[in-house]
């Protein structure tokens, strides 16, 4: 469950007794709207409808108005930062191979660090990704820093990624570095943004560079981030070009202060990776289409997708390695 019927055809089901039962989730905006019915008589509630066959969905069943739960019947989960949503797999859509754990491939490591902020006046604990290998000798290795740190790690599974796609020569070697935020909504979008902009550029990467074999070009510096994670990584590769001169945004908010930078400044030497849910939240739709349509009048270099997905760390995980062989392709050796 639940039941697909010629690959675009679904049917949700469910066997309990229950007074009322809603299906929500990625094409509800989490909103118990989608009412089931009940076949009289019975116990068993059903509800019709149809997606594309690659689409892939989180949702869940509302029971009686307010229990939210998995779908009995549905092995497949996916976490959220909420916890566990049934996963619903169209029969187009297959879970990509770098997800997973290999035990077959070189694993790099995972750095603990502490990192506090005089400007912002915090400490948070930042990972630092080493890959296999490290160091090897008169190496300088091109950086990724992911916004929403813990959450690309534990939710994102993007230490399984970064190891697959280094151990297939999919990409080159790189360092990651994984911050958390403190103050979410502040540090991204809010009155703390410029604050976390130079505990970014002036406090952490500096650190990073002193203690790490990174490289300084910001043709080889990355930042990725997804929802308000994917704004701060616009607004700071806006803001500092000179630092890091690529940016992955996935289901990005947009704030005025980066669409009116990048349409009134002249072009910057930034690279740019887009990506949306036909199912993501209402309101980022129209702010990442306007802020495509921005980048591509300007002649930015930019990769853009939109998938039959919604705004959650399935579709971001399924999907972060295309900003990855991007920004940080493989080159082989000459030699």
């Amino acid at each position: 469950m639940p039941f697909l019927e010629n690959d675009s055809v679904v049917h949700f089901i469910y066997n309990n007794p229950a007074r009322s039962v809603a299906l929500s989730g990625d094409v509800t905006g989490y909103k118990p709207s989608q009412n089931l019915t009940c076949i009289q008589g019975t116990h068993l509630w059903y509800y019709t409808t149809f997606y594309p066959t690659d689409a892939r969905i989180d949702y869940k069943f509302v029971t009686n108005g307010s229990d939210w739960i998995l779908d009995p019947k549905n092995p497949l989960t996916c976490m959220s930062g909420f916890g566990p949503n049934s996963e619903l797999r169209m029969p187009g859509y297959h879970p990509p191979p770098e997800i997973f754990f290999d035990s077959t491939i070189p694993h790099g490591t995972l750095i603990d660090t502490t990192c506090f902020s005089a400007g912002l006046g915090n400490t948070r604990e930042v990972k630092i990704y080493l890959p296999a290998g490290y160091p090897q000798s008169g190496t300088s290795y091109p950086l990724v820093l992911f916004h929403d740190g813990t959450d690309y790690i534990s939710l994102c599974n993007a230490r399984n990624i970064l190891d697959y796609l280094i151990a297939k020569r999919l990409i080159t070697t790189v360092i990651a570095v994984f911050v958390p935020p403190v103050d979410r909504t502040a540090e991204y979008s809010g009155d703390k943004i410029n604050l976390f902009t130079t505990f970014i550029t002036h406090e952490l990467m500096p650190a990073i560079d002193a203690r790490f074999h990174t490289s300084k070009d910001p043709s080889k510096r990355a930042m990725i981030g997804a929802s308000n994670g994917g704004n701060i990584a616009l607004y700071i590769s806006v803001k500092h070009p000179e630092a890091f001169g690529m940016a992955g945004a996935q289901s990005s908010n947009v704030i005025p202060a980066i669409s009116q930078s990048l349409r009134n400044l002249p072009k910057l030497p930034l690279n740019f990776y887009l990506d949306l849910g036909t199912y993501d939240i209402e309101e980022l739709i129209p702010l990442v289409h306007n802020l495509k349509n921005i980048l591509e009048s300007k002649n930015y270099t930019l990769e853009f997708h939109e998938w039959h997905e919604g705004h959650s760390w399935g579709n971001w995980m399924g999907h972060l390695r295309l900003p990855l062989i991007r920004f940080f392709p493989y080159i082989t050796d000459s030699k």
